[in-house]
């Protein structure tokens, strides 16, 4: 038996057993080629096969709450609705008392009464007025046609007093028929002078006559009883009172779900107060919160794979990006970061991205705000492809 301490025994093991470093550089090539082949099939189906896509699990829904108010002031008297029970376009919501709104409506109703009778007796007074001018007309003549007799009257007296004058002189006439013709011609004198004065007030109340015509005029113009403007101005107040009537029946302007309640009946209400809250869940988008680096291939239109907490990932919902915000959320804070100082450290920025919703899966399985959410961008998906997509989907 050979004895394994010889030195030809250990020489021949040598041989048989492969050195420790031929035996590691094998097994790190081994490593190396696996690696290699991991990262090249990683990087075909990266290239190839993968969903080029981004998510965040950084969003939630939200929708523009309807805020309820009235536009008049008044009691409360009666509440349909409580927090939590859906409303459809035109339900009444609450109801004022429209006591004071009636009695408003009634007296409009009688101020444009009388309004319009109004405007009928200006209407009347024209014509009374007309009639007037008119009559003054006749008076003025009817006075020139004195002041031109009484004219003639006197330049008559004049020549009888003359030739009366020469005659006594001659002796021809008696001096009485001198007294005679010379009473005449002062008496022909006052006659002119009186028809004169006359023509003079028929002129100033012709005159007269046509103010008060053309004043007339001025409030009536060319209109009628129905587009006076006075009549107008009267319909414009009832029509606003109708309309304040009709407000104090407070109806719900889409459909959605009633919530924040702050009335109850009794109360006193001041126009412009918030009374309640409708939340439009069939209106309701996403705000998805994605880092800025995300948003290298993100573009208005692209299509968005949504799931929410709710459902779970068993109910996909289908929607596109509406719109990327103009700023983070820290660039809009009540008190923005001061990053201007020595201490700074880098804060990767999200941006909210706002996504809209398929309505009709919305109806199917409905939503609430706030709730959480999980969106992936399809960025393969381009603005194009996606709005012939939405028009065959939702608005």
């Amino acid at each position: 038996m050979n004895d394994i301490s010889s030195p030809h025994a250990t020489a021949a093991v040598l041989a048989v057993v492969p050195p420790p470093t031929s035996k590691r550089k094998r097994w790190l090539a081994a490593c190396g080629l696996t690696l290699l082949l991991a990262g090249g099939g990683y990087a075909t189906w990266r290239l190839f096969f993968a969903d080029h896509s981004v998510s965040t699990d950084n969003a939630y829904t939200s929708v523009e709450v309807l805020q309820i108010t009235p536009l008049v002031s008044g009691p409360v008297k009666k509440v349909n609705v409580v927090d939590t029970q859906a409303v459809r376009a035109g339900d009444v919501l609450i109801v004022l008392d429209d006591t004071d709104a009636r009695l408003a409506f009634l007296q409009a109703e009688a101020q444009l009464a009388r309004t319009k009778q109004q405007v009928r007796q200006l209407l009347a007074n024209d014509v009374n007025l007309a009639g007037q001018v008119d009559l003054r007309g006749a008076e003025r003549r009817a006075a020139e046609a004195d002041l031109a007799k009484a004219q003639a009257a006197l330049a008559k007296a004049v020549v009888d007093a003359q030739r009366r004058r020469n005659l006594v002189e001659e002796g021809a006439v008696s001096r009485q028929d001198m007294s005679d013709a010379e009473t005449r011609l002062l008496e022909a004198q006052a006659a002119f002078r009186q028809a004169e004065a006359r023509i003079n007030v028929s002129r100033a109340a012709n005159a007269a006559a046509l103010g008060a015509r053309q004043a007339n005029a001025a409030l009536i113009g060319d209109s009628t009883v129905d587009n006076h403007p006075d009549v107008l101005a009267a319909a414009a107040r009832l029509a606003q009172a109708r309309v304040n009537e009709e407000r104090t029946v407070i109806r719900a302007p889409v459909d959605g779900i009633v919530t924040q309640r702050a009335v109850d009946v009794g109360h006193q209400v001041s126009a412009g107060a918030r009374l309640m809250s409708i939340v439009p869940v069939t209106q309701i988008h996403v705000d998805a919160n994605f880092k800025e680096g995300q948003l290298r291939e993100v573009r208005q239109g692209q299509a968005v794979r949504l799931t929410s907490d709710l459902y779970g990932t068993d109910v996909v919902y289908d929607g596109w990006i509406d719109g990327v915000a103009g700023g983070s959320g820290s660039a809009f804070a009540a008190i923005p970061a001061q990053n201007a100082t020595g201490n700074w450290i880098k804060v990767v920025q999200r941006l909210p991205v706002r996504i809209r919703m398929n309505p009709n899966q919305l109806a199917k399985h409905p939503l609430r705000v706030g709730l959480s959410m999980t969106a992936t961008v399809a960025l393969d998906n381009g603005p194009q492809e996606r709005s012939a997509t939405a028009a065959a989907t939702g608005p």
